[in-house]
């Protein structure tokens, strides 16, 4: 028979390692065994789940994370949506660990007094491998200024254990009055305390190319259609995006370059179009009998067509080439 004072015990440890203090084991009363002797003290729940820290003289901001089973696709690898979903989680705990965020997503103190907040403008992705289940990835990020009213904020992704990188991002920011909608102008200074100009000395190299270019027409496209939900995340985009490309194409080619430029919102109940066009991708090195591909994606409302997103991918045979962890 087990007795409840026992059994209380073991609950209440259980209930404290869910909650990221260091659980006391059941012969231990107030952190001190039976016999007096001390041992140890409780770990802080902010440092349990914020395991980032700044490296390169605080101008890079370094998280790690492992890819769990429900992060991945029916190849046991990562997705694309994991991917951004993580470029995000480390963008938003930098800007956290810095000491400058406000009660916004991602937004500084002073922005949260303004009523102002972030949005992307164009995002670029290059994969060059993907990570598989229960790999551990490093992924590295900082910031800079983009034009005169803008912040770019780069991200690079490596394989914990080889140390290679597998994954180059880029993308550019700019403010917005989350009441009225519209662009917030000369907000310099608030940039200023995200960026440091001789961050470039270890910026170098690092940055991926925002060349983009767009297909005029979409040609052949498939369309899908998707109700719009309030505080869209950018990354379902990215979900409703892929819903109409090909099924052929999900399962034998490999997505290892996506560009988004994000033209307006989608607000509560709106009815969204996807569409696709894909086309090969001609190259005089390829003399592959499956060449890779080329698509243009366009995501639009329903009703009137505005332009939502429009995208631009590369995909790449499974069978020549994308190598996985």
């Amino acid at each position: 028979m087990i007795r409840k004072e026992n059994l209380l015990r073991r609950k209440l440890s259980v209930v404290a390692n869910s909650t990221g203090y260091w659980a006391a084991p059941t012969d231990m009363i107030n952190g001190k065994k039976l016999n007096g002797i001390h041992v140890g003290k409780m770990i802080s729940s902010t440092d349990a789940c914020m395991l980032g820290k700044f490296v390169e003289e605080r101008f890079v901001y370094r998280q790690t994370f492992v890819i769990r089973s429900y992060e991945i696709g029916p190849d046991k690898t990562a997705t694309m949506e994991t991917l951004m979903n993580l470029l995000q989680e480390t963008a938003l705990n930098h800007v956290s660990s810095s000491g400058l965020a406000g009660n916004g997503f991602g937004a500084t103190r002073e922005m949260s007094l303004r009523k102002l907040i972030w949005v992307v403008t164009r995002i670029h992705i290059q994969v060059e491998k993907y990570s598989s289940w229960g790999d551990v990835v490093e992924i590295d990020t900082w910031v800079d200024a983009a034009g005169k009213n803008g912040m770019r904020r780069d991200w690079i992704i490596r394989d914990c254990n080889t140390q290679k990188i597998i994954t180059r991002a880029t993308s550019t920011w700019v403010i917005m009055n989350r009441e009225t909608r519209r662009l917030s102008q000369n907000h310099n200074e608030k940039i200023d305390k995200l960026t440091d100009e001789t961050a470039g000395r270890i910026r170098s190299g690092l940055a991926v190319s925002l060349k983009f270019e767009f297909i005029n027409t979409l040609d052949d496209a498939k369309m899908e259609r998707h109700g719009c939900q309030l505080h869209v995340n950018n990354v379902k985009y990215i979900g409703w995006i892929l819903e109409s490309v090909p099924v052929d194409v999900l399962e034998h080619y490999n997505l290892t370059s996506m560009t988004l430029e994000y033209r307006r919102e989608c607000r509560q109940s709106d009815l969204l179009e996807s569409l696709t066009s894909m086309k090969a991708k001609v190259s005089e090195e390829s003399s592959n009998k499956s060449r890779d591909l080329l698509s243009t994606h366009l995501l639009r409302m329903d009703d009137d067509k505005a332009e939502i997103i429009r995208a631009r991918s590369e995909w790449q045979s499974k069978t020549t080439t994308l190598e996985v962890i």
